[in-house]
């Protein structure tokens, strides 16, 4: 029973969700201390840390919709929604991991504690309200990746530049709104009924959207990886190797969401679909050998 129980809580926290905290390893990348063992090891335990919280945060937030995903063909599925995981059991589970993530977090670094707090913070806000206002919803979104390299820069003490952020913040808004327009035809399709939040919004309105964060993330990839600040801090302008993949991935992203339907799980596209796999992995190793040559 208890393992059983255990199954349900690590199913309600979406494991394949985690990839995203992978955006907590961005300072101490891009400060080119990647095989600084110390550092290392202090960015890897606030990955872990932002598992836990975030983790946790699906699992407020499933408690929250589970009536609205009972009636969803795939969220129904869930834990949660399914009465698999019992409504204590999941607010148990949540506030031990919220409590466990900050216990730890104290033990690397208190600015850690502090942006796990805003983490959390956001989350609820998220769960509760934010995520029924058009736009803002969005926003909220790419504010929780930009927070996660705020956590990898609290444990190595290094500031992240602003072209990072702002890239950062555009393909999470780019990652959202797609999520967003897949929910609105998947709910068109189902009954016509677009609920509360979607009935404001249409599948026109995202594209426009969508088109715009395109733009603007591949212009703000590009200008950081040109401008003179990016080159005399690496000495090199190699890092312009690295547009190529980013161009292809936002190209991949959209056909997959457009052609194929695939829109609705982001993350679980990045570790499913074997061209966007293999296009992370070569510009990954790319970075790392203009960065680390």
């Amino acid at each position: 029973m208890a393992v059983n129980a255990l199954r349900q809580i690590i199913i309600s926290m979406r494991p394949a969700h985690w990839v995203k905290n992978f955006f907590v390893f961005t300072p101490l990348v891009f400060s080119q201390n990647l095989f600084h063992l110390k550092l290392l090891f202090l960015t890897s335990g606030a990955f872990l840390i932002f598992c836990a919280v975030s983790g946790a945060a699906y699992i407020i937030n499933d408690l929250i919709d589970r009536d609205d995903d009972r009636i969803h063909p795939a969220k129904a599925k869930r834990p949660i929604a399914s009465e698999k995981l019992s409504f204590k059991a999941a607010l148990f589970s949540a506030l031990m991991l919220q409590a466990l993530g900050l216990v730890f977090a104290w033990a690397l670094s208190p600015r850690l504690v502090l942006v796990a707090v805003f983490y959390i913070a956001l989350n609820l806000l998220y769960s509760f309200f934010l995520k029924k206002i058009v736009i803002l919803d969005v926003m909220a979104i790419a504010a929780g990746f930009i927070l996660r390299i705020l956590a990898g820069s609290a444990v190595t003490s290094v500031l992240p530049s602003h072209w990072l952020t702002i890239c950062t913040g555009a393909i999470a808004i780019f990652l959202a709104l797609g999520k967003r327009r897949h929910e609105l035809i998947l709910q068109n399709n189902l009954n016509g009924n677009n609920g509360k939040y979607l009935s404001y919004t249409s599948p026109y309105f995202l594209d426009q959207m969508i088109a715009v964060v395109t733009a603007s993330t591949l212009m703000s990839y590009v200008l950081y990886t040109i401008s003179a600040e990016t080159i005399e801090k690496f000495g090199t302008t190699n890092l312009s190797f690295t547009i190529p993949f980013v161009v292809y991935g936002i190209f991949r992203y959209l056909y997959l969401m457009h052609q194929k339907g695939k829109g609705d799980d982001p993350a679980r596209i990045m570790i499913s679909d074997w061209p966007m796999i293999l296009n992370l992995i070569l510009w990954s190793l790319t970075v790392i050998w203009v960065l680390y040559q």
